[in-house]
Order: C-alpha cells, then sequence, then structure tokens
C-alpha cells in the first residue's frame, strides 16, 4: 500500500508542491509580466520597490492607471485588470508596497499611509510621471492608501477609484480592542494556506469559494511556508499596526478629485473583529452601509454596487468589474 501511494505521489507534477513556497520577496512566483526594481532610499535605508509597468496593447495610449494592491494581495493580483485596461490603451503601473510581497521587508520601518504615498509618488517621479495626471485605484489596504495619495497630491489624479476600500469605520473609536504589534506577529506566524482560504471564505466570498481564489490564496500561503515567514509575518504585523490605527474615513470629505467607490455589497471586512465583543462584532464590516456613507461623504462621488460580489469583485467577476472600471474610467 505505501508503495502504491508513493508512486501515486511521484506522478504528480512537482510545482503543486514546490510553487507553494517562496522566500520573501515571493522571486518564484510569476505575476505574468516582467517585474521591474525602483531603488531609493527611506528612513535611512537602501529599499527596493518592485512593480509592473505595462504598455497599451496595440492601441494608442489614452491614459496611466496607477493599481494599489490590498493588504493580503499583491501587484499580480490585478492581472485580469491590468490585462483589460491595456486592452483599452492604458498604461499601467502596478507596484508592490514596501513591507509586501515582491518588494523589500525591512526590519525597523515606521509604517504610515503618508509614507507608502511618499512612496508610491517617487516611483511615478522615477517614471517621470509626477507631472502627469493619473487614474489611481486602490483595492482594499490599497483604498487606503489610494486615499491618502489623493489628499496629499491632488493635482497628480485625474480621478480616484475605491474598489471595497478598509478604514471606511474606525474600528477602535467604534470599541475594538487595541494589540501590540507582538500580538499581530504572533497571530501572522499562525498563518497557512487554510486559516487563509477559512478567513477568504468567510469575510471576503460570503461562504462560496471558487477554483480561481485557489491560485492567490496559495501566493499568499507561500510567503509563510516560506524560508522568509519571519520577515513576511514581522512586516503584516507592522502594517496590520497601521492600518488599525489609520483609519482614512475621517478625512473622506477633504476629497477633492473625482472619485468612483465600487462596493461588493457581499464583504463583510473589519480589522480586529476577532477581538470584539459580540455584539459590536455583528455590527462591523457592513459593506452596504459603509458604501453609501462613504460616498455620501466624499464630494461628488459615484457608488457602483456589486450586490452579489465580496471583497475582491476584480478577482470574483473579472468581466463585470473590469466592465464598470472602464467605463467609469472612460466617463471622467
Amino acid at each position: 500500500m505505501r508503495i502504491l501511494a508513493a508512486a501515486l505521489l511521484a506522478c504528480l507534477p512537482l510545482t503543486s508542491f514546490a510553487a507553494d513556497t517562496y522566500d520573501a520577496r515571493l522571486q518564484a512566483f510569476d505575476y505574468g509580466w516582467p517585474v521591474k526594481t525602483f531603488s531609493f532610499d527611506s528612513q535611512r535605508q537602501p529599499l527596493e520597490m518592485a512593480y509592473l509597468d505595462v504598455p497599451p496593447a496595440g492601441k494608442a495610449m489614452v491614459g496611466t492607471v496607477v493599481l494599489l494592491h490590498g493588504k493580503n494581495f499583491c501587484a499580480g493580483t490585478w492581472r485580469d485588470a491590468i490585462k483589460a485596461l491595456s486592452s483599452a490603451g492604458y498604461r499601467v503601473i502596478a507596484p508592490d508596497q514596501v513591507g509586501f510581497c515582491k518588494s523589500s521587508k525591512p526590519l525597523r520601518y515606521q509604517y504610515s499611509f503618508g509614507q507608502l504615498a511618499a512612496n508610491t509618488e517617487a516611483l511615478l517621479a522615477h517614471l517621470k510621471l509626477d507631472t502627469t495626471q493619473v487614474d489611481v485605484v486602490g483595492h482594499s489596504m490599497g483604498g487606503m492608501l489610494a486615499a491618502r495619495f489623493a489628499l496629499m497630491y491632488p493635482q497628480q489624479l485625474r480621478q480616484l477609484a475605491l474598489v471595497n476600500p478598509i478604514g471606511l469605520e474606525d474600528w477602535k473609536a467604534k470599541g475594538v480592542p487595541w494589540r501590540s504589534v507582538d500580538a499581530w506577529y504572533a497571530n501572522e506566524l499562525k498563518t497557512s494556506f487554510d486559516s487563509i482560504r477559512k478567513y477568504q471564505l468567510e469575510v471576503y466570498y460570503n461562504g462560496e469559494w471558487k477554483p480561481e481564489y485557489e491560485h492567490w490564496a496559495r501566493m499568499q500561503a507561500g510567503m509563510y511556508a516560506g524560508p522568509g515567514k519571519q520577515a513576511v509575518a514581522w512586516s503584516q504585523a507592522l502594517t496590520s499596526d497601521m492600518v488599525f490605527n489609520q483609519p482614512v474615513v475621517h478625512e473622506l470629505a477633504n476629497l477633492r478629485v473625482p472619485t468612483t467607490l465600487f462596493i461588493g455589497q457581499k464583504d463583510r471586512t473589519a480589522i480586529g473583529r476577532d477581538l470584539a465583543p459580540p455584539a459590536l462584532k455583528a455590527t462591523l464590516g457592513d459593506y452596504p452601509a459603509l458604501g453609501k456613507a462613504a460616498a455620501a461623504a466624499i464630494p461628488g462621488a459615484t457608488l457602483v454596487s456589486f450586490d452579489a460580489l465580496g471583497h475582491s469583485p476584480q478577482v470574483q467577476d473579472p468581466e463585470r468589474f473590469n466592465a464598470a472600471l472602464l467605463k467609469a474610467l472612460k466617463g471622467g
């Protein structure tokens, strides 16, 4: 029986095992386009910011779109959106923020959305786009970053698009208990494919798991399974602290660029909800209400709702999301 099992195991492709383990810089994971690197100094240390720079595919260029990933995502997760935007004539810039995916993970770094926005602006200056208006699209944590970028550099934005952004409620002010970076780190060290799948199934996808989600969950899990686990977990702990303590909801009324909110109505994301008392926990991450409140707070904002979708509409239903995004960009 053991011989038969071993023989069957040997027949499986090596990639089903090896491809699920990555180093701290996710080097073996293919985004589908060449990954470039922007080297710069920040907080008295040299850092590298990985990014995709995808040109228009066979059409005259109509604009530049900057895609900002979420906390549990990478530049490569925008794969289907990049294809759609490039085909429509857009140049697409998709960076991995410092601390994430293929970019540097410094041991000591004071993370803030202001710092990440400044890093992103430095990348655009490196690409000579600092005097060019761009469309900025941010998902999840990237939505918080996109809003901060728009507040700091409004002259560089033609339009802002926020895709199920987190930070639309102040979890700490609502009563979610604070936790230390050490506690965040201890939690991160427990991360596995099974824990990622369980979390996304419950919070992102309303209890419905599809095969297409597997690829991105294994990308994330692979970094925790590899030799850089501690570096990845530490960066995630530091950025969790940033997200929890820097909600953007209080400044939405200060946005002065045309803004579209894309809100999957089945989303229930709320940072720190695992520590919240049951009565409070039941009220957190109410995206139908949060989306409407955010649209009302942002001057002139447009709200696009996806009734059957959750936290990642660009992954869950790429065709529908891309059509809505292109329509919004063209309308702007």
